[in-house]
């Protein structure tokens, strides 16, 4: 298992996406991340409470304080404002990827090889879609898992991380005192820098309301 290894670096691209309006939101918010160092995680757009578009990044190393996503939420917000990807009002959310978070790079499934993790795929692999298992890290650009529920040698199988519709984490102790650990050393690395302080493995900021270009203007 890696801590907070920087595998790939900042341009690493993404391996699972999100489709649709999600979409378009990442290929807007993706650049002002890289120029800000960061990397883009996931777009996820929830219409529960009124619309929410959440934006998760990282570090290339995996960390992320709430220093880091309020300095995005500031970069990014004007440029969704000019941009306009979402036709009504809505609330822009900034968070760290959390602990049991998205697996999206190749990078994820080396950092965490270990680890377990369910993953969904696209198209049936061997007759099916859904996976939970131990990382073994990749093969290429594929992921090495071996499944909870497969006997012997049939346990370990290779998924192609392109055609994975959702991988992520599950939440264990152990990957939780990894969490920890990564937690407690980006901390120290911030009080080094001038004592930002870190709460919480998953963080995140939430920005002003913003209008879409169909939404009536209304003052909060």
């Amino acid at each position: 298992m890696t801590e907070g290894t920087d595998l790939h670096g900042a341009d690493e691209p993404r391996l699972i996406t999100e489709p649709g309006l999600a979409a378009r939101v990442a290929t807007i918010a993706e650049p002002v991340l890289a120029d800000l160092g960061y990397r883009l995680v996931r777009v996820r757009i929830s219409g529960l409470s009124g619309c929410t578009v959440q934006i998760m990044a990282e570090r290339p190393d995996g960390t992320m304080t709430i220093e880091d996503c309020e300095a995005v939420s500031r970069a990014l917000s004007p440029v969704l404002d000019v941009a306009d990807p979402v036709d009504r009002a809505y609330r822009l959310e900034i968070s760290s990827p959390g602990i049991d978070r998205p697996l999206v790079r190749r990078s994820d499934f080396d950092r965490y090889a270990g680890h377990l993790a369910k993953i969904e795929m696209e198209v049936p692999v061997g007759g099916r879609k859904r996976f939970r298992g131990t990382l073994l890290g990749t093969d290429g650009e594929a992921a090495r898992v071996r499944c909870d529920d497969l006997p012997g040698d049939a346990a370990d199988v290779t998924l192609p991380i392109a055609e994975m519709a959702e991988a992520r984490l599950v939440l264990t102790d152990a990957l939780a005192a990894e969490s920890l650990r990564r937690g407690k050393a980006a901390e120290r690395e911030a009080r080094g820098k001038g004592g930002a302080r870190q709460d919480r493995e998953s963080k995140e900021f939430r920005g002003p309301e913003l209008q879409g270009q169909g939404a009536q203007n209304e003052e909060e």
